[in-house]
């Protein structure tokens, strides 16, 4: 591969409720990033709720022109924020970071490193990730599906902390549906991906800010948004309830000829009503989400809303 220049580099960092931790963060960034001829700071506050992340963001933005701030109206999402800054940040790479500390900034390099080596895309992998067990669990659950219905790698893992070079984030800004999934988007541009260890510490926040409900929300994106592999094993699975319903209908009827005074089993039935059921509750409630989000991206659902900018130019929010 050709060597590429890196003169700018961006750091986009979607926030939610941590207004404890995003200056020190800031701080700690502009500390340990000092090679690069431009460096900016994207910050994205995601409708935080609980604290005033806004206004914390904001002092910083005020008092450090290197550091963007993109005010989003209400909680959007944390893939959704992320493009917003896609949209807003002009380095020739973007490293997109957690606001927790569990990514620590001297490790941007490594990223950065292999983007100049000529590759896409730059994913971080873990020796150890320091998630709460079921997290960790959700992460692999994660990874599986997405390499059935994805055909990512098997050995390549979905990281959040990751490099992307300027051709694939000018990609990425050209989809505007209200579901984005960021890594089945990278996974649609590019194979020119790489992994690189990186160190995973311990979260500053006690609680993340990944809710149960918010990982499902995710994982429906990857399945309906980038996939039909579900509405295809519905089908499957309907072709082989049939099947199945079609040989006990034959065992049924040769048993009954056989001894007529047999009584059909209550217990028989209802496992197949249940079977039968759940099976066509299922596949009509998959092509209903499917119908569903047609019916909302049509409809024109932002797939994010900025309420306030500080340092960023306006000329791409009029494009959105």
């Amino acid at each position: 591969m050709n060597k590429v220049f890196i003169e700018k580099v961006s750091i986009i960092i979607p926030v939610y409720n941590s207004s404890k931790t995003i200056s020190l963060l800031v701080d700690k960034i502009q500390d340990d990033i000092k090679i690069y001829n431009e460096l900016e700071i994207v910050l994205v506050n995601d409708g935080s709720r609980l604290d005033n992340s806004s206004e914390v963001c904001e002092n910083i933005a005020a008092t450090n022109p290197t550091v963007k701030f993109i005010n989003l109206s209400r909680n959007f999402g944390e893939h959704n924020a992320v493009l917003a800054g896609l949209n807003y940040c002009t380095g020739d790479c973007a490293v997109i970071m957690d606001d927790d500390f569990q990514n620590p900034p001297k490790d941007v390099y490594k990223l950065v490193d292999e983007i100049i080596n000529g590759n896409d895309v730059v994913f971080s992998k873990y020796e150890e990730k320091k998630h709460h067990f079921l997290r960790n669990l959700g992460s692999k659950f994660n990874n599986l599906f997405a390499s059935i219905l994805l055909n990512k790698p098997r050995d390549l893992y979905l990281s959040s902390f990751k490099a992307i070079n300027r051709f694939v984030i000018d990609e990425l800004v050209k989809y505007k549906g209200p579901y984005p999934y960021i890594d089945g988007l990278i996974l649609r541009i590019t194979q020119k991906f790489v992994s690189v260890s990186v160190e995973h510490v311990s979260r500053a926040n006690d609680k993340s800010g990944y809710s149960l409900r918010k990982l499902i929300s995710l994982w429906l994106n990857m399945f309906t948004n980038f996939s039909i592999m579900p509405l295809r094993l519905a089908v499957a699975l309907g072709f082989i309830f049939s099947i199945v319903g079609l040989v006990l209908a034959l065992v049924f009827f040769i048993e009954k000829i056989n001894n007529p005074e047999l009584p059909m089993g209550w217990t028989s039935l209802m496992v197949s009503i249940f079977l039968l059921g759940s099976l066509q509750l299922f596949a009509i409630g998959m092509v209903g989400e499917y119908l569903g989000r047609m019916f909302l991206s049509t409809g024109g659902k932002p797939q994010f809303v900025v309420r306030s900018l500080i340092n960023c130019s306006k000329a791409k929010e009029s494009e959105k």
